[in-house]
């Protein structure tokens, strides 16, 4: 086992910094793709005129490779905009841009299962449109979204691992450094693939919890 000892063992420190980097892009990416998504879908439901260049970005953000997305960000939009200036901004935007399309859509199926019955309700006894999204919609969006929206989460992490080929030091980046340095891509590689199993499995669970909890708050 002297070859494990050696290649991860020795560099636990770099490893985890690594895995720290992957968490934080993945879940900076994350919160702004919500924010996006959400922004783009009351856009789309209350600004009918910007529709159709709304559906345009996301038919954009949704069929363009995230490799590519990330490449253009990284090495194409501070040409353009002067922006961002670092490859971690730029990563985190990368993985955003692409998360932001498919959430948009997220958003506006969450929007439509609520029965506009239930809208109306709240319209009469006296609620404005912000009460009633607050108090009618929201709730039932958000428990028909937490899978959707914890899955797209876990693409995000999955993706962040090209976030490496832009030079920023994640756990992949670590991983094929050590790799280049010991020639030894057997144990490093694996022990990756275990880490990612873990953090994936562990996701996916406390998503199910994360999930079955609103399903038992929403019934009492």
């Amino acid at each position: 086992m002297e070859f494990w000892t050696r290649t991860i063992v020795a560099n636990t420190g770099p490893l985890l910094e690594g895995l720290r980097l992957t968490l934080l892009v993945s879940t900076i990416a994350f919160l702004v793709a919500a924010a996006t998504g959400l922004v783009i879908c009351l856009l789309r439901i209350y600004a009918p005129p910007l529709r159709l260049m709304l559906s345009a970005y996301i038919a954009f953000c949704r069929n363009t490779p995230i490799f590519v997305q990330l490449l253009w960000v990284a090495y194409a939009w501070y040409d353009i905009f002067a922006w961002p200036k670092d490859v971690f901004t730029a990563a985190w935007v990368a993985l955003a841009l692409q998360s932001s399309g498919y959430l948009a859509e997220t958003f506006r199926a969450g929007f439509e299962s609520v029965p506009h019955g239930h809208v109306e309700a709240a319209y009469a006894l006296g609620m404005g449109r912000f009460g009633a999204l607050r108090r009618i919609v929201a709730p039932q969006m958000l428990l028909t979204m937490a899978p959707a929206l914890m899955n797209q989460f876990i693409v995000i992490v999955k993706c962040s691992t090209l976030v490496s080929v832009i030079a920023v030091p994640d756990l992949m980046f670590q991983a094929i450094r050590l790799t280049n340095i010991w020639g030894e891509p057997v144990p490093i590689l694996t022990f990756v693939a275990v880490v990612f199993v873990i953090l994936i499995i562990s996701l996916s669970a406390a998503s199910k919890k994360l999930t079955d909890r609103l399903r038992a708050r929403m019934a009492t």
